[in-house]
């Protein structure tokens, strides 16, 4: 079976929320860097943009090829191959530099499309995006169980159904700018679908 190589960072490296998600086609994995810019988006993690000099922390795995997962990722990243312009992010194979080699490598990574970067990211300096996190964690460690359970929930709705919620419930989510209130029912909101992405 062919493997392929990716450049993953933020929610995608060793524990962190998303590796669940490429775990069991990882045959191996390293520390790298690729050069680039790295900006933390409102919900906490790490988006990265092409071009700059900052070498910006990850993994470099090695994929067991399968183009269902491919097309997974390219979901989830909302990239797509008939219309790359438009995508959300954009995958390129890109040059990367694994930690104790003497040569760059070449590898698969999803870049974020810098006209789609939110007006509230902010550039990680130096790119080190765990740093970042340490010193700020994110917004989805900081929600309580209540929070979390209702944001799935709403997530998972069809959109016609109403799901119950209680008013202080209501105003926290309201004031995180998770949910919208659409008269007769919630929905969450363009910064609440990208928390509830994020959620285990």
């Amino acid at each position: 079976m062919t493997t392929t190589r990716f450049f993953v960072y933020g929610s995608f490296c060793e524990g962190m929320v998303h590796f669940s998600k490429i775990q069991n086609f990882v045959e191996s994995s390293i520390f790298a860097r690729v050069k680039a810019t790295a900006y933390r988006l409102k919900v906490g993690f790490p988006a990265m943009v092409k071009g700059g000099s900052d070498l910006v922390p990850g993994q470099l795995v090695e994929l067991k090829g399968s183009e269902l997962l491919l097309g997974l990722l390219d979901e989830f990243f909302g990239f797509n191959r008939q219309d790359p312009e438009q995508s959300l992010y954009s995958r390129e194979e890109i040059e990367v530099f694994p930690e104790g080699a003497s040569q760059a490598v070449k590898a698969w990574t999803y870049f974020l499309n810098p006209l789609k970067l939110p007006v509230n990211a902010a550039v990680i300096p130096g790119g080190d995006w765990k740093k970042s996190i340490e010193e700020q964690p994110v917004l989805t460690s900081k929600l309580t169980e209540k929070q979390v359970t209702y944001i799935q929930k709403l997530g998972r709705s069809t959109g016609r159904e109403i799901v119950p919620i209680d008013l202080t419930l209501y105003r926290e989510l309201m004031n995180l700018e998770l949910i919208v209130d659409k008269g007769r029912r919630l929905a969450l909101s363009k910064f609440g679908q990208e928390v509830y992405k994020h959620l285990a």
